[in-house]
C-alpha cells in the first residue's frame, strides 16, 4: 500500500461581487424560487422580514397602505440603491415600487443576498 503526500494546496480565484446595476432584473424570481412564493402566499411578512433584513425596522412597510404610491418600498429601493452603489433614478423607483411591489420587494431580497456575501472563493484545481 502506497501512500501519497499532498505536495501543492489548490489555489483559489477570488471573485467580488460589485456592480453599480442590479444582480437581478425586477421580474427574475426564478433565480430565488422560494422567496418569490413566500411574497406571493404572505407578501406582507415577506416585506416586514426583508426591511428588517436591510436594517429598517420590522413594520416599516405596513406604512405602504397609506399613500397613493408605496413611501416604505420606494424609500427601501432608493436606499438600496444609494447604498451599493447602484446606478438609477427615483422615477424608475416610483414606477416600479407602485406597478410592481411585489416584484420590487423580492428583487431587494435578491440584490441583499447576492452584495451580503460579496467574495466568492473558486477551488481551481490543476493536475
Amino acid at each position: 500500500m502506497s501512500k501519497k503526500m499532498v505536495i501543492q494546496q489548490p489555489n483559489h480565484f477570488v471573485q467580488a461581487v460589485t456592480s453599480n446595476q442590479w444582480s437581478s432584473e425586477i421580474c427574475d424570481c426564478t433565480q430565488d424560487m422560494s422567496s418569490c412564493c413566500f411574497a406571493f402566499w404572505c407578501f406582507p411578512c415577506f416585506a416586514c422580514i426583508t426591511a428588517r433584513e436591510a436594517g429598517e425596522c420590522l413594520c416599516l412597510p405596513l406604512l405602504d397602505g397609506f399613500g397613493a404610491i408605496p413611501p416604505a418600498t420606494m424609500s427601501m429601493r432608493v436606499g438600496m440603491r444609494q447604498r451599493y452603489g447602484i446606478e438609477g433614478t427615483m422615477c424608475n423607483d416610483c414606477v416600479y415600487s407602485f406597478f410592481c411591489t411585489p416584484c420590487t420587494w423580492c428583487q431587494m431580497s435578491r440584490e441583499m443576498k447576492a452584495r451580503l456575501q460579496p467574495i466568492t472563493l473558486i477551488n481551481a484545481h490543476t493536475r
